[in-house]
């Protein structure tokens, strides 16, 4: 798919440093800018602690950069939004609210009646194959119908950009297969603007429309691929090994 040429989301020149205990400073991302299309599905890759999450944090508004700017539909980004949802890795549901409860909680706080955010989470939870589970509680199902119910939850919000911090990386293979061909399957019939954090080559490959590749830190682009496989996507297809290739060089300091 090629992206919607509507810039939903906007980065330029974003720089962030942590203070060590011993007082010093030390630079998590250099000089980062890009822009973000509506519908797109955005994944970002970099090595291990690259600083990954902490550009999705300044994305979200839960960080603020020491330099730089985010904009989204051209107004800076100050502080977390509805118009911005977030799954984590850990999926952070409320323990004591079952299915329904945790899906419908966006809705309510939003101001929408019981009724209608009931309505909203139904849906959702249908979409994400939950159909069942309602009345379960998060310490009743697997780890990926956790991640489900995070995945239906960030919908149901109704966010413009749907930002998901490696989701399924704690997942066993088995399991990250069956949720990613899952998330294109509802991304694609409940569309969203996606940005997606991953190490691994093959969940980024296998997701993206886009794949910006940034380096170790400083975190700075190294580059960006834009991916025309068609979906769904196999593995050992000869163009999505020889991506893999290539990015896989690319990451490679000495190249």
């Amino acid at each position: 798919m090629e992206p919607a040429s509507q810039v939903i989301l906007q980065c330029e020149h974003l720089s962030r440093s942590f203070r060590r205990p011993d007082g010093s400073m030390y630079q998590v991302l250099g000089d980062v800018s890009f822009s973000v299309h509506e519908n797109e599905f955005l994944v970002l890759f970099g090595p291990g602690q690259c600083g990954k999450t902490t550009l999705l944090k300044l994305l979200a508004g839960l960080d603020r950069p020491d330099g730089g700017t985010v904009k989204m539909n051209g107004q800076p980004v100050a502080a977390p939004a509805p118009s911005r949802g977030v799954v984590y890795q850990t999926t952070a549901l409320f323990p004591w609210m079952t299915v329904m409860g945790n899906v419908s909680f966006g809705p309510l706080a939003q101001g929408l009646s019981k009724e209608e955010s009931r309505r909203r989470a139904q849906y959702f939870i249908d979409l994400v194959g939950l159909h069942g589970f309602e009345n379960h509680y998060p310490n009743q199902l697997s780890g990926g119908m956790q991640q489900r119910v995070g995945i239906a939850r960030a919908y149901c919000s109704n966010p413009q950009v749907l930002l998901m911090d490696e989701p399924f990386g704690h997942l066993d293979a088995q399991t990250r297969y069956m949720m990613e061909e899952e998330l294109v399957r509802i991304w694609q019939e409940e569309k969203r603007t996606v940005i997606f954090v991953t190490n691994n080559i093959e969940e980024a490959l296998y997701l993206a429309d886009r794949l910006i590749l940034l380096t170790d830190c400083p975190a700075v682009i190294r580059r960006e691929y834009p991916i025309r496989l068609a979906r769904p996507r196999d593995y050992v297809d000869p163009e999505f090994l020889h991506l893999r290739q290539e990015i896989s060089r690319q990451m490679d300091p000495a190249q």
